[in-house]
This record gives structure tokens, sequence and C-alpha cells, in this order.
């Protein structure tokens, strides 16, 4: 296979370094190829350069360190077979020791927004690349926030897996007993396929374990945890934008919980605040006692920290984070998810170089504790700022929570209206996660009921959550009704050949609130059994054939919205 030479060296000081083409550090000339079909057929990746692939060097971002790799990381491999190709190995925060991204003799790499401010690291690159559309999705590592902080500066979605879940076995460690391989993608829907394929349990990886997830969602009414004193360190803008955030993840149905944040502080001041950073200078320490001024600071001097500590220190450490994680377990008595800013400001590239520890640790205030505490995590979108800066917002979990987090995590996303990343296209329709909840009915919606209509409402006040968002098989016509209040379509069945797919939404129903919802449905419109584009069958609205008389023939128009959204057009 050939590859294109690594992207020119520029000075770590450099001010004017920081260009779309720091994002790689070298991309092959034809993608590897995927190796088998499934269920990523047709899908392009790039890999952090701490992640082996076959015949290609990996660098971990220090050129003294380069090697060339003989075989594929366990995830490559995995996700070669699943049919994805593989393009390229994206930049990095030196030995993924940091979360700002400019930590790199390869150059700093952008925001995706604004090229004055950080993109958020260790694994910037990657995040750069699914923010401006060069792959479908792409693979960081997460030991500190490096899979979360880049997603919420570039507007992406960052899934921070549950430890052991994907094999690290080819990936350079950082702090090998809390790595994770992560995925950045532009919807939850595609970083969930991309973990499904990714997972498997690896007896090369010593900490490599087996996981039952949780495959029921949330209940409708769920509670969150949101820290009680929260800091943004004077960037008053993402403050706003938390609050927003909390108001949304109400409006799914979310009661918001003071929690002490102070033992998770706490925990995540262990990282690099103790012996446990001794960790990190193990992870290298053949090439960093020989080859120490090869590294760039602030990473040289993290790392040689970590010589001072004795076996005795690491081990007290280690009982304090016990004692931590017991503090902190009773958390969960009283939340089903954890909410936190992804990061809680922005920050120039600039000025993190001016002061490159204290700004790389604001970016990292609710991220550090994660790992340490063995939870699973989603970084999603929330909103864009006033100034045009993304933010986002972090939902977390006890571990195996994954699915239940991303369940949770795409309705949050799809609710923001957001557009992808930094490419300006809209959100692909919602993609089924987890199966129905044995103690509800899934209803397709097709006009007043969708949301945002005039009648959603009335699902959400029974505890109804979205699920889906879809089309119906091509055997449907619609008619916009006459003299409905609100305006209501009529959806009818007809003759194969002579329909068309409709746009729909899928809805969560809790069983006991089914008959007073029906019970508000008027004649001529009743509840049947609809067909999906996937060939399964939902319970959904339906409309007497007599009622169409004097009916408008909307079909064309491939769903409601765009029926209504052509009316206030003409009106406008």
């Amino acid at each position: 296979m050939m590859v294109h030479d690594k992207v020119s060296l520029a000075e770590p000081d450099s001010t004017t370094d920081a260009t779309p083409a720091a994002a790689w550090i070298s991309r092959f000339s034809a993608p590897m190829q995927a190796t088998g079909r499934g269920a990523l057929d047709g899908l392009r990746f790039a890999i952090k350069d701490n992640i082996d692939a076959a015949g290609v060097e990996t660098t971990a971002g220090c050129p003294a360190f380069g090697r060339t790799a003989k075989q594929h990381a366990h995830v490559v491999g995995r996700l070669l077979d699943a049919g994805a190709s593989l393009v390229g190995k994206t930049n990095l925060d030196q030995f993924a020791c940091g979360l700002n991204g400019t930590r790199s003799p390869y150059g700093a790499v952008p925001n995706s927004f604004d090229a004055r401010y950080v993109s958020g690291g260790s694994s910037s690159g990657s995040a750069y690349v699914v923010a401006t559309g060069e792959v479908d999705f792409a693979l960081g590592t997460d030991t500190a926030g490096s899979g979360r902080v880049p997603a919420g500066l570039n507007n992406i979605v960052g899934l921070k897996p549950s430890k052991g879940l994907i094999s690290a076995h080819g990936v350079v460690p950082a702090a090998q007993s809390v790595d994770c391989v992560s995925i950045f993608a532009p919807t939850v829907g595609m970083a969930v396929k991309a973990l499904q394929a990714a997972m498997g349990l690896d007896a090369k990886d010593p900490f490599s374990r087996s996981l039952q997830l949780r495959r029921m969602p949330l209940p409708a009414r769920f509670s969150f945890g949101v820290p009680s004193q929260l800091e943004f360190y004077s960037d008053a803008l993402s403050a706003e934008a938390f609050d927003d955030a909390i108001e949304r993840l109400e409006s799914l149905g979310g009661q918001r919980v003071a929690i002490d944040y102070a033992p998770l502080a706490e925990a995540a001041s262990l990282l690099y605040g103790s012996a446990l950073v001794a960790e990190r200078y193990a992870a290298v320490r053949e090439f960093f006692d020989a080859h120490e001024d090869e590294v760039i600071e602030p990473v040289r001097s993290i790392l040689a920290g970590g010589r001072d500590f004795s076996a005795a220190d690491l081990y007290d450490a280690q009982v304090k984070l016990r004692a931590l994680r017991q503090r902190v377990a009773p958390m969960w008595n009283n939340i089903d998810v954890l909410l936190v800013p992804t990061a809680p400001c922005h920050c120039t590239i600039e000025a993190m170089r001016a002061d490159p520890v204290e700004r790389n640790r604001e970016l990292g205030a609710y991220t550090n504790f994660v790992n340490l505490l063995d939870y699973a995590a989603l970084s999603v979108p929330s909103s864009i700022r006033p100034d045009g800066l993304p933010f986002g917002i972090t939902l977390i979990g006890p571990c195996a929570s994954d699915l239940q987090l991303a369940e949770l995590g795409q309705r949050f996303h799809h609710a923001t209206g957001l557009t992808i990343g930094a490419t300006g296209r809209a959100l692909p329709p919602m993609v089924q996660l987890l199966p129905a909840s044995a103690d509800t009915v899934r209803v397709a919606v097709v006009g007043a009921h969708l949301s945002g209509m005039p009648l959603n409402g009335q699902l959400r006040e029974r505890g109804a959550r979205l699920v889906l968002e879809t089309e119906s098989s091509p055997d449907y016509r619609l008619y916009a009704l006459p003299g409905t209040v609100p305006p209501k379509p009529g959806m009818l069945r007809v003759a194969p050949g002579t329909g068309a797919p409709i746009k729909l939404e899928v809805w969560e129903l809790p069983s006991a609130h089914y008959g007073s919802f029906v019970a508000l449905i008027p004649a001529p419109l009743g509840i049947g059994t609809l067909t999906l584009a996937d060939g399964s069958s939902v319970q959904g609205f339906v409309c007497e054939p007599l009622a169409l008389e004097g009916a408008e023939d909307i079909t064309h128009h491939g769903g409601w919205r765009r029926y209504i959204a052509s009316r206030q057009a003409s009106a406008g």
C-alpha cells in the first residue's frame, strides 16, 4: 500500500502552523481497503496516529518514536473486516498527553469553526476530519477526555465507551489501565454503528472485558444530575449554553437533580496530581529515558514527573481512588445520568501557548474522573453560541450504560436542530438504537403530533419519547384534510405502485397511557397498523377513505412538514 509523505514539521511554538493540513500526519494515496463486507460497507474512516495500521508508521505525535506497525490494532482489523476503508492517520497531542490539540511537532490542529481557537485534544485531528466531512467516522483515544473535548469544541459526537469494551491492543498506551479507544462521528447513530463493529473481547489486551450492555432505554421520566457548583472560567457564553442544554433535557422528560461535584473533582485531580501520573511515564519509559530531549514541552515535564513516585506512593493513590469511588457510588441511587459541559470554555491557540498547563486543565474540568471511576460517556452537540463557536454536553452513566446514553443522546442531538459539524449538512433521520420496552407501545405519527407540531404535547404529557425518524413503505398517499383544527393530514394505504414513502416519527408510549391517547383521536382518523420502510410494522394514524372527499393530495411533498413549510412560504 502506498502512503503520502507526512505533512511538513512545524516549530512547536509557531503561531502560524494551525492549518487544516495539520489535522493529518499521513494520508494514503489509496484507501486501505476493507477485508470483508458488513455493516460498515462503503464507509471511510481515519485513525489517531497512536493506533497501529499494518505497514504504516505509528508516531504518537513524536517523529523520533516512529515505528512501522507489523499488524493492525485489534480495533482497526475489526473495522476493516466490517467493510470500512481506512484513509489515513491523524494528528494528536504528543503521546496523547493533552486536551487541546497544540502539543504536536506536526502543527496545531485548528478549531473547525474558527482557526484562532483550539480544536481540543489529544484526538484533535480525528475530530477535525469528522467535523469537516473528510471521513464518515474516526478513531481517537480517551484517557482524560480526549475522545470528548474535541467533539464538544467541533460540533460532533464523541463516544467514550466503557473501559475494555473496545480492545486497546495495538494502541500506544497513555495510561493503560484507564485508556479507551473512542469514536468520533457526525451523529450518534453512526457512532453506535462503528462501536458495534469495533467492540469485542480480545485476549491480547489485558484490560479487555466482555460486558453485557444495558439494552433498556432510560425511563420516559428520568433524573439527571448537574453539579451544584459549576465553573466556566469567565466564559459567559458557555454558561448560557449549558443552561439552555438543561432546559432541553428537561423538555425530553428529564428532572434536574443537584449533585455534589467535589468528590468527582477530587478523583479527577488524581490523574495528574498524584502517583497515578507514573503510569503515563511507564507507558513510554524505555523510549523516554533514552530520548527525553525528543519530547516537546509540556509533555516532557509531565512524563518526567512520573519518575518521582515510589511504589508505595502509587499504592496510596490507588487506595484513595477506591475510597472516592465508594463515596461517589450513592449518587447513582438518585440519578439515571449525569450531565456536564463537555468543555466549560473555548480557548484561543495563542492563549493556550501562553499558559499551556492551566488552560489545558480548564478544558478537562469535567472529563478527568470518568475513566478513573469506570463510567461510560457520550459527548453530543448542544448549540452554536452567539460568537459562532460550538458548545457540547456530555452524558455520563455507569459502566455498560453505553447504549442507554446513546439513545438519550440521539434524542437530545436531534432536538437541537443543529447541522453536522462544520459542514452545514442537515442531520439525517434518527435510527433505532434499542429494542422497544416491554411495557410500551410504538406509535407512528405523520401530522399534527410530530415534534414541534400543535398536538405533540399529547404524547409528551403521557411520557412518550421519540425513538425513530423514518419513512413508511411506498404504499401510502397523504392528504390534507379540509376543515380540521389544527390542520391534520390523512394517510391512506393504496395499491402497490400507486403510493410513495411518507416521512414519519415513531414514538414510544407507556402502555398505561396508550388508551387515553387513542381516545383523543377524532374521526375520521384512527389507529391502525402501518408498514415502515424496513418492512416492520407499528401502530399508527390511518384515515377513513370517505373522509378524503375534497381533501388535497399532498403525497408529492413526502411528508406533513414539507407541506406546512410550502404553505408558510406561499403565505409569506
